[in-house]
């Protein structure tokens, strides 16, 4: 196993999901983890994350256990993990002379760490502080222009530190780089493939449930719905997966989930719409929204478990979902937002939760869903938030504006399925802004809703760029929603990556 120490970097995610594309497992934990704890876990390599963080010559601000550095493990630390190698193995850290951020040409030397590569290449940065010198028995392997030490080793070639990250798409050879470390310096084989996923997820139920009953919380998305067909598996009818109609669901989506899934699984369909719509009158803050549709998600949860006699809640939680609500690992990272299915959780529950996914990416689920046989058609969903439409009603929410917007969302997909574009797109929605503009239709002025329309292209839900929609079909689609929908007459496209937006607008 490798493990990921985590300090605080928003990317500390992103290199678990670089080991995991590379077929090895992992996982991350915080920064500060016992090397006992790491020998347990049967531990091979250990990856020391970057942080938000300065360290300077007198003291570091967060310091693993030493112990790591016993000789046991192969370790590479990566930005701030390099400089905290460093400085425990007794180099200065100092301020460089120039900043570098982004793009930078990189020189690699002869090493079997970047072997394939060229001499010359481009590495993403984001630093000030730098490594000024090297410590004993370490040796320089990397430099730029304005880095002398960009990337180092020990001698006995188990400590390597790179100062730009190799995780994220920008640095060219990265992915080659990480997969020497693991392959060839730590000497591991890639065996996490799916059956494995599934394998491990199967075993998680199993030894968390035992012979209690569970029911899961079914939203018709991949997560979900994956996870209800491996608990049928693994617990048959002791396991029910409890499909709740919010009143916050786009357009059909009750009858398009229970017909895919009503042969493969227990299934009870519960219409709470009234409660939770009822809850949100009046609510304009997005944090609260989620709050509120969290603890009613849990009551009419606790009542259906009741009524069948279980302990567990399953749910399908996501890496992405723990990593923006909270600090899971015990690191400094910041929250981003509240998730309905972690922060929005009540603190007391009667229900005891089972969550075999969330240390997972949303590809690695896909994965599994094909591989335990899911329809393609619920496989190749777009992501779909827990509070639903509730978020992308920006404002208070009543029943006729989401009417109005499910009727844009089922034109967007449709025109969007129409163009071959729906699969290539990672998530495509529209927001009904709280907000109204002039128009005209005929020879009448019109004051009616802005819609705005999102769509991005991403792997893992982390981060995202906007989708280079075709101007033709964007116009097509606007023509339909200003034409069948007399409650709006104006539509925008969000043309803003992630980072700096969350995919969401709330």
């Amino acid at each position: 196993m490798v493990a990921v120490l985590d300090f605080g970097s928003q990317y500390t995610q992103l290199i678990a999901r670089r080991i995991r594309e590379l077929k090895i497992y992992c996982e991350i934990y915080p920064y500060n983890v016992s090397e006992s704890t790491l020998r347990e876990k049967n531990t091979t390599a250990i990856i020391l994350s970057g942080g938000p963080g300065h360290i300077t010559e007198s003291e570091i601000t967060f310091s693993p256990d030493p112990e790591i550095f016993n000789g046991r493990y192969k370790i590479l630390g990566i930005c701030f993990g390099m400089q905290v190698s460093a400085k425990l193995h007794g180099a200065n850290i100092v301020h460089g002379e120039i900043r570098e951020y982004g793009k930078t040409v990189f020189y690699p030397e002869k090493d079997i760490i970047f072997e394939g590569i060229e001499n010359r290449t481009v590495v993403w940065m984001s630093h000030y502080d730098q490594v000024e010198n090297l410590p004993e028995n370490f040796v320089s392997i990397g430099r730029t222009a304005n880095c002398r030490i960009a990337a180092f080793k020990n001698q006995q070639g188990s400590v390597y530190g790179f100062q730009f990250h190799p995780e994220v798409i920008h640095t060219r050879h990265g992915k080659t780089m990480l997969k020497n470390f693991l392959y060839k310096v730590a000497g591991l084989k890639p065996d996490w493939t799916a059956s494995s996923m599934v394998e491990i997820a199967k075993k998680e139920i199993a030894t968390r449930i035992g012979k209690s009953r569970v029911v899961c919380a079914l939203s018709g998305g991949v997560d979900s719905s994956t996870l209800s067909v491996i608990l049928h598996q693994v617990a048959g009818d002791r396991s029910l997966a409890v499909f709740v109609n919010n009143g916050l669901l786009r357009k059909n989506e009750e009858k398009e989930v229970m017909e895919a899934l009503g042969d493969l699984v227990n299934m009870k369909y519960v219409d709470a719409s009234e409660i939770f719509i009822e809850r949100l009158k009046r609510v304009i803050d997005p944090e609260e929204k989620r709050k509120i549709i969290g603890r009613t998600f849990i009551e009419v949860f606790e009542k259906e478990a009741k009524s069948f006699g279980a302990d567990f809640l399953a749910q399908g939680t996501l890496y992405p979902d723990l990593i923006e609500s909270i600090s899971v690992f015990g690191g400094p990272t910041s929250r981003i937002k509240t998730h309905h299915n972690v922060g929005g959780l009540p603190e007391k529950m009667k229900l005891k939760l089972v969550e075999p996914f969330k240390y997972l990416f949303k590809d690695e689920v896909r994965k599994i869903a094909k591989k335990i046989g899911l329809p393609e058609k619920l496989i190749q969903r777009h992501p779909f938030p827990g509070p639903g439409l509730a978020v992308r009603i920006i404002g208070e929410i009543d029943r006729e504006k989401l009417e109005i917007l499910k009727e844009v969302d089922a034109i967007y997909i449709d025109e969007l399925r129409k163009a071959n574009l729906y699969r290539k797109i990672w998530q495509a929605f529209a927001v009904l802004l709280p907000i109204k503009s002039v128009g005209i239709m005929g020879d009448q002025r019109t004051y009616q809703y802005v819609v705005a329309l999102r769509a991005v292209t991403s792997t893992d839900g982390m981060t995202a760029d906007w989708a280079k929609i075709p101007s033709n079909i964007l116009e097509n689609i606007s023509n339909r929603i200003v034409n069948e929908i007399k409650a709006i007459n104006r539509v925008v496209y969000d043309i803003t990556s992630k980072p700096p937006a969350t995919i969401e607008w709330e």
